[in-house]
């Protein structure tokens, strides 16, 4: 199942946020890379920066084919960049593993990148690689996708993520268990039938949504 991750890291650390130096409150957004196979092209967007010296530092970098500037609005230029990643780079290494690139912001300091792995084998692999070659890279959120469908709280209604939630911290699920059906349906003002419906199909809902659809993804 593919797995997204949320890093930083410095922005002196890897090649694209070399390539892409400012300085003070500027900030730099990567729209988009197509195709990040192959020879991937940015499209970066400068906020609040000052654009000729941006531009000319940019073209300068030996590893800029060339970067063409798109539009221009308010205090915001996007840019379309032309250029080569280097053999063994970071950026190289994510397309080597199948990485997808699904966003990246940069100051003059840092760097938050978002990408989806296709597994978690590769996820381990990117790990590795940063880690033998002492890559400051700091990991600040590793999760799963779940159906597409499936919503911001796994396809579970209010009631059975109230009921669910509740049974958890209230013990129910506990060794030994802290409160009964009956306890739990009477504060629900429910049957112990109805309780444990709720309980049922919202656990099935949960596992359908998360370990199934790993598997079918898979």
């Amino acid at each position: 199942m593919s797995v997204i991750v949320e890093l930083t890291i410095p922005s002196d650390a890897f090649e694209l946020g070399q390539i892409l130096n400012v300085e003070g409150g500027t900030q730099v957004t990567l729209e988009t890379m197509v195709p990040l196979g192959g020879r991937p092209t940015p499209f970066v967007r400068l906020t609040d920066g000052a654009k000729e010296g941006f531009e000319q530092m940019v073209q300068d970098h030996p590893s800029v084919g060339s970067m063409q500037l798109v539009n221009t609005h308010d205090a915001e230029t996007l840019y379309a960049l032309e250029w080569e990643p280097p053999a063994e780079s970071l950026f190289q290494t994510m397309t080597e593993m199948g990485a997808a690139l699904l966003g990246a912001t940069g100051s003059a300091d840092r760097w938050a990148i978002e990408l989806r792995f296709p597994s978690h084998d590769a996820l381990s692999g990117f790990q590795e690689y940063y880690l033998d070659r002492e890559i400051p890279v700091s990991i600040e959120k590793i999760y799963n996708p779940t159906k597409p469908d499936a919503g911001p709280w796994y396809g579970l209604t209010a009631v059975q993520r109230e009921t669910l939630t509740h049974a958890v911290e209230s013990g129910y699920y506990s060794l030994p268990r802290e409160i009964s059906t009956k306890e739990l349906a009477g504060e629900f003002d429910i049957s112990d039938q109805a309780t444990t419906e709720r309980l049922r199909r919202g656990i099935a809902t949960l596992v359908d949504n998360t370990l199934l659809a790993a598997e079918t993804e898979g």
